[in-house]
């Protein structure tokens, strides 16, 4: 048995929630190949009842039950890859959440509502950041352009750039010259300047006028490439957008 059931437990979990935790003690071999949507299809229930029962059993979600029952049956080797990638995930997004100040969050909405027109730019696999980014201020009724050419980025952003106008950027390390140099055009006239960065170390941070830094796992899954992972982007992409639909709605 996986989860010893005493009285006080017995007493405290609903029926589905006992229908749940049976399962899992007669079948903990399955588990851990399982999702959590994979257990509540097998037992008729509902992933938010299962993350229920396994909370009320002591236990911080189900991807520790997993764990748990992996170390258990010996297959700690093959479970590694998934935990570790779960860990992974867990730590960019949760330490994203911590760096994130409120204040500068309000103030990065406040600009995005008050600006002419936006340019979001990125280059690299940070691109698929800024597009998404792009389309969603697009669909809010924001004056949006997406960039990821150098020769444009360079060009719009040194000719065509209006002191009401705001420069929104994505990029990991913060240190691609063609972003660096839209930065630099953008402070020299005055333009508003919003930095998604996960480096502290970066020209980009005296460059802004808001600073939103994410954390980066130092883990590289494929090592021939740079192909880090954009989640912590995402992240603070993310949460800027919900707070400027709540914005929008407020207003």
């Amino acid at each position: 048995m996986i989860i010893k059931l005493n009285k006080e437990l017995l007493a405290e979990l609903t029926n589905t929630e006992k229908q749940i935790i049976n399962y899992i003690n007669e079948n903990y071999q399955k588990i851990p190949g399982m999702s959590i949507i994979d257990l509540a299809e097998e037992t008729y229930t509902s992933p938010a009842s299962v993350s229920r029962a396994v909370k009320k059993c002591q236990l911080a979600g189900f991807s520790e039950l997993r764990y748990l029952i992996s170390e258990r049956l010996n297959n700690k080797e093959k479970s590694k890859p998934l935990n570790d990638a779960r860990e992974k995930s867990l730590l960019e997004i949760s330490n994203t959440i911590e760096y994130l100040s409120l204040a500068n969050i309000l103030e990065a909405v406040d600009i995005i509502r008050n600006s002419r027109k936006i340019y979001v730019i990125a280059r690299g696999l940070s691109e698929l950041v800024a597009r998404e980014f792009s389309l969603k201020l697009q669909l809010l009724g924001f004056n949006t352009f997406q960039i990821a050419d150098p020769n444009i980025i360079k060009s719009l952003t040194g000719e065509n750039l209006h002191p009401q106008d705001l420069i929104y950027i994505f990029s990991l390390y913060g240190q691609t010259e063609s972003l660096l140099i839209a930065a630099e055009n953008a402070v020299s006239i005055d333009a508003r300047v919003i930095s998604c960065c996960c480096a502290e170390n970066t020209p980009l941070k005296e460059l802004s006028n808001v600073f939103l830094q994410g954390y980066k796992h130092e883990h590289h899954s494929i090592k021939n490439f740079e192909v880090s992972s954009r989640l912590p982007l995402y992240t603070i992409s993310r949460i800027v957008v919900d707070y400027l639909v709540q914005a929008e709605e407020n207003k």
